[in-house]
């Protein structure tokens, strides 16, 4: 990572400070309230230690007004603004590789039966059926949403339809070849 880059729960926090200057709570509140969880992985402790992180690199200041004694309230600054602009570009623009456990089940499949594999991957269907029904109804109960908040339930949903479609036409290969392993 080059000084600027930031790790996805920096850009995560960023971006919501952005938004607005907020406390470390509402940060926690707004990530629940948005599905947020969905599609990126910070828990509500990681927050208070990425706040620190970005104060400390100078992307965020934290300010405690009279009235909130012991709460902070933190806002990007200037710096923080063109990290954020040039992160969020970059996050867009760039393939990034992902290592899905699955793939690795798949590479060691000679070591199992075929009703083992089929076996398997009948539960990753039907949990994968359980994800897109659970992500579309929070998808659901969030609207009326931005279009870009749209936009990204519906990748995670498209995500999950095409790995499903993998799964459906694996099984059904799978059914009428003959195993050699």
């Amino acid at each position: 990572m080059t000084a600027s880059d930031l790790s996805n729960s920096e850009l995560l926090i960023l971006g919501l400070i952005s938004e607005m200057p907020r406390h470390g709570y509402e940060l926690e509140t707004v990530i629940d309230k948005r599905g947020m969880r969905e599609w990126t992985q910070i828990g509500f402790s990681s927050i208070y230690y990425t706040l620190g992180k970005l104060n400390n690199k100078g992307y965020i200041t934290a300010e405690t007004p009279e009235s909130e004694k012991s709460k902070k309230r933190y806002s990007i600054t200037g710096k923080g603004t063109h990290v954020l602009k040039n992160q969020a570009i970059r996050a867009l623009k760039t393939l990034q590789p992902s290592y899905p456990s699955l793939l690795l089940g798949m590479i060691h499949i000679p070591t199992l039966s075929q009703e083992q594999v089929v076996e398997a991957l009948r539960d990753r269907r039907d949990a994968l059926s359980a994800e897109l029904e659970r992500i579309k109804g929070i998808h659901f109960d969030q609207q009326p949403l931005p279009d870009y908040i749209d936009a990204v339930f519906e990748y995670s949903i498209n995500q999950l339809n095409a790995e499903a479609d993998w799964v459906k036409n694996t099984l059904a290969y799978l059914k009428t070849k003959t195993w050699i392993y």
